[in-house]
């Protein structure tokens, strides 16, 4: 996938520790079939070695359903796959350095967790940006919460691709949404669930109706007749006849009595 043709609404992450005893790649073809349109392979505790076999059936899972892969950390990894990206914390190497190693076509996000690391990831070259935790959650050990007041300085300065992202679940994902945010991941709320293709589609057309709201609202007032006719607009289809009528409705002075008896 291109850098320039890069957007999604809905990104899944991998997180095998909310799902025992299931397969990682049925979990993740779920998440898709409900409408994950980006999907990331994040393993903290694995070496990147041994996420080989995984990463390439990720891979492989990926291109048959046509949404972009992305690896968590490890660029070279990334490289060996042929993902579409890689995404970096904000501890991991600098973007320009990842730039470097991936070359031009390769996806770089990045995590933030305030304004001023948002501003300095949109110049320093990110193709978008993690914008959180929003809430707490296991998956970010002793992170604070960014909170909403993070995702509403986000949408209101942030032009490049960004998505809300920490203890997303279906029971907050409105209030993410009314804060301004139009993509959202969710990490242990669809894979953790028992139905993450449910889970998935849920998110995914919540997020598809506040765009249809929003586009609504930004739609300009239809142009024709009877927008451009204020005394339309006042007496409805039949102007001309309420018009006549209110005339004839008004009381006659001497002028218009002479008139009439003519």
């Amino acid at each position: 996938m291109s850098r320039a043709a890069f957007d999604f609404r809905l990104y899944a992450i991998t997180a095998e520790s909310c799902h025992p005893g299931r397969d990682l790649i049925e979990v993740m073809e779920a998440a898709i079939r409900g409408g994950a349109d980006i999907v990331q392979l994040r393993d903290k505790e694995t070496p990147p070695e041994r996420l080989l076999g995984q990463a390439r059936a990720l891979r492989e899972l990926t291109r048959r359903y046509g949404v972009p892969f992305i690896v968590n950390d490890y660029p070279e990894l990334a490289l060996e796959v042929e993902a579409d990206g890689v995404h970096l914390g904000q501890e991991d190497m600098p973007i320009a350095e990842a730039r470097r190693l991936l070359g031009g076509d390769k996806i770089i996000g990045i995590s933030t967790h305030s304004i001023e690391q948002a501003r300095e990831a949109v110049r320093a070259g990110a193709d978008y940006i993690g914008v959180g935790p929003v809430y707490p959650t296991p998956t970010k050990p002793g992170r604070p919460a960014a909170g909403l007041e993070y995702v509403r300085q986000a949408a209101a300065e942030i032009a490049i691709p960004w998505v809300a992202i920490g203890g997303i679940t279906l029971d907050n994902a409105d209030e993410v949404l009314d804060a301004g945010a139009r993509r959202l991941c969710a990490v242990s709320a669809i894979v953790g669930s028992p139905d993450p293709e449910a889970v998935s589609r849920e998110l995914k057309a919540r997020i598809t109706a506040r765009e249809a709201g929003h586009a609504a609202d930004a739609a300009p007032p239809a142009e024709g007749p009877d927008s451009a006719s204020p005394q339309r607009a006042r007496y409805g289809d039949d102007g001309a006849n309420a018009r006549r009528t209110d005339r004839a409705a008004r009381p006659q002075g001497p002028a218009d009595r002479r008139r009439g008896g003519r």
